[in-house]
């Protein structure tokens, strides 16, 4: 494991500090505090990871700009997935202008916090959508199973944009929401362009269920959308509200070895460089 190049598809940092910073909130006191790169490279780098891909946290540009200011610092953040309100009439231009940073990869809106869960397709500027196609970025979506058919329509909608569904779509595992989750991927992999972060899993357990439980769901992604469009990323430190990134690490391989032998290197590194385009 340690010697094939991981890279980390999904990880975050925060300063509660900064003004755009509303999440975490106190209540989540495992992670209400600052997590800077060199606290991921602490933890991720004995691990065999090489680099990372930055997720926003923050629905704010400020936030977009502060972790493309990491990008510049830290040489293992690889690419920043980050956020503009796709909503605008503007938003095409300031897409193009975040896009000259050489670190952007990617725009997540953070859909599953929006209070139309169709809002992607009847709010958003469908010439944002077609900005991002055209620069090659990354839609990451944040979504809940209620969301796929939502995605569905985006896919078709936009074929030449390329979707990333981060966290399995975030399946309903503590209410049981295998079959009807399964079927709703399934429907998205039928378009090429559309992918999936075996990521954010742990998460979903609720008080008192087992990472035994996460089994079935791990082996549908990477079943559902074969090793060639899966990533895998860690979450951190939102993993830290469920397990470590050891164990969650430990996991994801086992499972990977057991559903797509010899796929390793495809899951935990080469789809991550192709899909986000990055330079190592």
């Amino acid at each position: 494991m340690t010697g094939l190049g991981i890279i980390d598809a999904h990880q975050h940092c925060w300063q509660l500090a900064r003004p755009e910073c509303t999440w975490p909130t106190r209540d989540l006191r495992t992670i209400y505090r600052d997590f800077n790169p060199e606290d991921f490279w602490g933890e991720a780098s004995p691990q065999g990871v090489v680099g990372s891909i930055l997720v926003q946290s923050q629905p704010n540009e400020a936030d977009t700009r502060y972790l493309l200011a990491l990008a510049e610092r830290w040489a293992f953040i690889l690419g920043v997935v980050g956020w503009t309100d796709l909503a605008r009439e503007t938003a095409p231009g300031a897409i193009r202008a975040l896009a000259q940073s050489p670190w952007l990869k990617g725009l997540r809106p953070m859909l599953q916090a929006l209070p139309e869960d169709d809002w992607i397709l009847r709010r958003a500027n469908p010439d944002a959508l077609s900005t991002m196609a055209k620069q090659r970025l990354v839609f990451d979506a944040l979504v809940c199973p209620r969301h796929l058919p939502v995605m569905l329509e985006l896919a078709y909608r936009h074929p030449d944009l390329t979707i990333v569904l981060d966290h399995g779509a975030k399946p309903d595992i503590a209410g049981e929401g295998l079959q009807s989750w399964q079927d709703a991927l399934g429907a998205l992999a039928a378009c090429p362009r559309v992918y999936c972060k075996l990521s954010g899993l742990a998460t979903e357990l609720a008080e008192g269920q087992s990472w035994e439980d996460l089994l079935p769901y791990l082996d549908s992604v990477i079943e559902i959308f074969g090793p060639g469009r899966v990533l895998w990323g860690s979450d951190w430190p939102v993993l830290n509200l469920a397990g470590d990134y050891t164990r969650w690490l430990a996991l994801a391989w086992h499972r990977v070895n057991a559903c797509a032998p010899g796929q390793e290197a495809a899951i935990f590194r080469d789809n991550a460089r192709r899909i986000y385009r990055l330079a190592l």
